[in-house]
């Protein structure tokens, strides 16, 4: 039996505490186990391939409205295995060398295969033993495949396995209605794909405010069919191509999608299954996600669970600041708990989509509606969005009255996900104060002033909604 300093299940988020640890403590031995690419989720198969993907659907709709500028162009062609070709070669390329930077190091052990707990602290890995008294779970998350009945036989895309394809289908139908689903439904679109989403909520993108949920729909129906409130009960192939068959939540009424693909984009699900955590003494809740307490310590003592592994917050943002916390605590023990209070989200679709902390009515139900405030502002109102030609974008952004410390922002439009980030070191700063946007000088004229704009016209909640529905 081999027994190190430290093992790092997952080689994303954990290789931040590992690097460390190995920097400070270069004598100590460490093992890492990665069954996957080297890398992590985030850049194997998820955010960083995705976006590679979606920037070239950004540049069609860029010029698609070209033409309203008085710029006569049209897109001749587009080469659908050379945009795939291109992410698969960066993303291959960055495996790579995180393979061989595990492989040749001198500081640690790589384990390239699936590891299992037998005992607590104890893992088998291939033909081996090993064991620790110090254990980090970064072990990501898998794609969630509903039941529906027939699915395996038709077969089915996921975000795993899209990313593998080099022939466009010609019309794919979208099971879910979350930032999975709405992401791939704007770039297989993009690229000339017919899509249909088909999702249970009766929101789409259910995560966000109910205004932005229904103008982002509104916006991406110029391009897709989107449906909502239905559950996909059957799949079944026909002559004609793979058959979804849902059912209206509310009336019961079914309704048919044909297409020559099914994309699967129903959320994620834990994989802790595979490591017997149990075994170990590590207690999972019902979904199979890893249990652990403010400092991000599981049910074992000394075993750590952080990004997907623990499903709180399943973003590479989350994951790399709790593996901040997991340093403080594991190694250099230091007590220090997890805040989540201003955790940003963004959705690169068209238009693009960012949000930050609490929702209007979360904010409501925590402080009283008579504590909150609700800043408004359009981009078309600012000098920058109406050179920009921009119709019905926005930012809100939600205060606590009397203290104008920020509670929440939400912004949908072109850079959503660039505008929103002075409001997010904001919300990290002790005060959490709007003062310095309201008093800060802002470049004229700029997309950022409809930021600042949005701090200057702060009004009651039901004031808001009576400018709103006008």
């Amino acid at each position: 039996m081999k027994e190190y300093d430290l093992i790092a299940i997952g080689s994303g988020s954990a290789m931040n505490i590992v690097n460390a640890f190995i920097q400070q403590k270069p004598e100590m031995k460490v093992a890492v186990i990665d069954k996957d690419d080297p890398g992590g989720i985030c850049l194997t198969r998820g955010c960083i391939p995705t976006k590679i993907l979606v920037y070239p659907a950004e540049l069609v709709r860029i010029i698609e409205r070209s033409k309203g500028f008085g710029i006569d162009v049209e897109i001749k062609k587009i080469d659908f295995s050379q945009v795939m070709k291109r992410m698969r070669n960066i993303i291959n390329q960055d495996i790579e060398m995180i393979r061989s930077g595990l492989s040749h190091s001198s500081n640690l052990d790589y384990y390239p295969t699936i590891a299992e707990f037998i005992a607590p602290y104890t893992l088998k890995v291939a033909n081996e033993t090993i064991k620790s008294k110090m254990v980090f779970l970064c072990t990501g998350s898998k794609p969630l495949i509903p039941p529906i009945n027939g699915i395996e036989d038709i077969g089915y895309l996921t975000s795993d396995t899209i990313l593998k394809i080099s022939h466009l289908p010609e019309s794919v139908g979208i099971i879910g209605g979350g930032y999975i689903a709405a992401e791939f439904g704007h770039f297989l679109s993009a690229m000339g794909s017919k899509v249909t989403i088909i999702g249970r909520n009766p929101q789409f993108l259910k995560q966000l405010e109910p205004e932005m949920s229904a103008l982002a729909k509104k916006e991406m129906q110029n391009h897709m069919t989107i449906i909502t409130n239905h559950e996909v009960k059957q799949a079944k192939k026909t002559s004609t191509g793979k058959k979804l068959i849902a059912v209206n939540r509310e009336n019961g009424k079914k309704l048919e999608v044909v297409a020559e693909e099914i994309f699967v984009a129903a959320g994620r699900d834990s994989n802790n299954n595979i490591l017997h955590p149990e075994r170990a003494g590590i207690q999972t809740d019902k979904r199979g996600w890893i249990i652990v307490d403010e400092y991000l310590e599981t049910s074992q003592p000394n075993v750590w669970a952080l990004g997907d592994a623990n499903g709180k917050y399943l973003f590479k943002h989350v994951a790399n600041y709790e593996s901040l916390i997991v340093y403080y605590n594991a190694i250099l023990k230091r007590k220090r708990k997890v805040d989540y209070h201003a955790i940003p989200h963004a959705v690169f679709t068209d238009p693009e989509i960012a949000g930050v902390g609490l929702k209007q009515k979360e904010a409501i139900e925590n402080y009283g509606k008579e504590n909150v405030l609700i800043g408004y502002q359009r981009y078309q109102d600012t000098a920058k969005g109406g050179a920009m030609n921009l119709k019905d974008f926005f930012v809100k952004v939600i205060v606590e009255r009397d203290t104008m410390k920020i509670l929440g922002a939400h912004i949908i439009g072109p850079y959503a996900s660039v505008l929103i980030q002075e409001i997010i070191n904001l919300m990290y700063t002790p005060e959490q104060n709007a003062k310095p946007i309201i008093n800060g000088m802002h470049i004229h004229p700029a997309l950022n002033e409809v930021v600042e704009r949005a701090f200057n016209s702060l009004m009651s909640p039901d004031h808001y909604h009576h400018v709103i529905s006008h």
